[in-house]
């Protein structure tokens, strides 16, 4: 799992699992912590994430709203998107342009 990036926008990539997730968290809390507005984390380059992965985000949302700031997730692959369906966290999940959820029902 590698993390590139600012206060600003973050790239996370690889896996975010159980074996990246305490890495992920630190970062990603210190981004949140260190600065103002919303926080991108573009996800493009993401290969996979587990429950573990997906709670350190959730873990970051939280943070980012008790900060003032709103986390936004951009470039959400698909198969990712169908688990945030699932979970239904697309509708907690500030996501950029959204999802498609009448095309993940197809796919």
């Amino acid at each position: 799992m590698h993390i590139r990036g600012d206060q600003a926008q973050l790239v996370v990539g690889g896996r975010l699992d159980v074996r990246s997730a305490a890495d992920a968290r630190t970062v990603l809390h210190s981004a949140v912590d260190d600065g103002a507005g919303d926080l991108v984390l573009d996800l493009s380059e993401l290969d996979s994430w587990d429950a573990t992965g997906l709670g350190v985000i959730m873990g970051a949302h939280r943070r980012a709203g008790r900060c003032g700031r709103r986390l936004v997730l951009r470039h959400v692959p698909p198969q990712m998107q169908r688990l945030l369906v699932a979970t239904r966290l697309h509708r907690i999940l500030a996501i950029e342009g959204g999802i498609g959820v009448e095309s993940l029902h197809r796919a």
